[in-house]
Parts: structure tokens; C-alpha cells; sequence
């Protein structure tokens, strides 16, 4: 039992464990860092896996120290994003409505993904994109797009600019500024304004998408 909870708690903060992983998995640790990207997007009973600080660290502990090559990195992981995705939005597809019947189901909290509809209804496709920046809603999000039967080639681009913009945003952040003394010491902080930013154009698109159709409203009852 000590060596599961060991297991799952080295997991849970593997953030804090990549430079101990690289060290005793060697090049095997660029399949590990697929398959923990991977299974956070791609797999909706493990969104319990570490996402952006995760990232961040990669750039800026294993790659800037020259032991990974960033560009490869970043290209393995956009591509294990992209594909987590893809994977969660069949699984959705497939197996969504089943779930959503059910009321106990294993490693699945039902408001996370009353949560994640709701978000989905309010913001439509941008949530595919939006979601990648927040925890929990990055692994739901492509599970109810599926389930909600989303049509696929929309769903694959938005998919796609999501993936790049999440992946390469914080590798490279965590490459070209993670070992900055002040960035190292207020981790939180930056991780919080990376977040905030990567928000910015989402959430001035949704308010001006609110501004338009409250000026249609007012159109409509002027008309009338």
C-alpha cells in the first residue's frame, strides 16, 4: 500500500520530480513526457496530472540545461496534446451519453463535467482553445465536445491552435525565463500571469461578442 501511495503522490507532483526522472530514465523520458501530456488531454479519469508547471519546468529545467532539445520537445508534446484531444473527443463521442446517465462513475466527478457544459454553452468552440489554460476543463472539455457531437473539422482546428499556443507558450516561457532569479522565486506568480495573458484575447473576444449582440438586441426592439 506505501509503495501505490508512494507511486501516485510521485505522479501527482511530478513537476517537482523532472530532473530525478530525466536522470534515471535518460532518453526514455521523452516518452514519459508524451504519455503524461497525453493522458492529462486524452483521458478523462486522470485530470489529476500536473499541466502548465509541468510544462514550464520542462522548458526551463530540462531543456535550458541542454539535456533535451526544446524544438523536439515542444514539437512531441504539441503533437501528444493535439492527439489527447482528439482521443478524449472519440471517447466522448462514444461513450458520453452512457456516462452522463450514470450516476457513480469511477475517478469521474459528474460536476466537473456539468461544469465543463456549462462553460461549453456560454463560450461554443473558443472553450476548445480557452480550456487549455485551465485545469480540469482541459481534460473535460474534448470529452463534452464529443459527447455533445461537435462537428470534427471544427473541432480538430480549434483543436490544433489550442495545442500550439498551450504547448509552446509555456516550454518556451520556462526555456527563455524560467531560470531568471526572480522568476525562480515567484514560480506562482508567473505561472498566474502567464495564465492571465494566454486569457486576454479569449476573454476580449467574448466580451465583444457580448457587446455585438447586445447592440443587435437593441436593434431588433428599436425595429420593432
Amino acid at each position: 500500500m506505501d509503495v501505490i501511495l508512494s507511486a501516485f503522490n510521485f505522479i501527482m507532483h511530478l513537476d517537482k520530480h523532472l530532473t530525478d526522472l530525466a536522470n534515471n530514465a535518460g532518453v526514455w523520458t521523452y516518452l514519459i513526457l508524451f504519455l503524461v501530456i497525453f493522458c492529462e488531454t486524452g483521458l478523462v479519469v486522470t485530470p489529476f496530472l500536473p499541466g502548465d508547471s509541468f510544462l514550464f519546468l520542462t522548458g526551463s529545467t530540462l531543456c535550458a540545461s541542454g539535456d533535451f532539445n526544446v524544438i523536439i520537445v515542444a514539437i512531441m508534446l504539441t503533437f501528444a496534446s493535439i492527439l489527447g484531444d482528439t482521443t478524449n473527443y472519440h471517447i466522448g463521442k462514444l461513450t458520453g451519453h452512457k456516462i452522463a446517465k450514470m450516476k457513480n462513475v469511477p475517478f469521474l466527478k459528474r460536476e466537473h463535467l456539468v461544469k465543463t457544459e456549462n462553460f461549453f454553452e456560454k463560450h461554443g468552440g473558443k472553450t476548445i482553445i480557452i480550456a487549455k489554460f485551465i485545469p480540469i476543463l482541459r481534460t473535460f472539455t474534448p470529452f463534452v465536445a464529443g459527447a455533445g457531437a461537435m462537428n470534427y473539422p471544427r473541432f480538430i482546428c480549434y483543436n490544433i491552435i489550442g495545442g500550439v499556443v498551450w504547448i509552446n507558450l509555456f516550454i518556451f516561457g520556462g526555456y527563455f525565463f524560467g531560470n531568471i532569479p526572480w522568476v525562480k522565486n515567484n514560480f506562482l506568480i508567473v505561472i498566474l500571469a502567464i495564465i492571465i495573458m494566454s486569457f486576454a484575447p479569449g476573454l476580449v473576444a467574448i466580451i465583444n461578442s457580448k457587446i455585438e449582440k447586445r447592440k443587435n438586441e437593441e436593434i431588433v426592439k428599436n425595429d420593432n
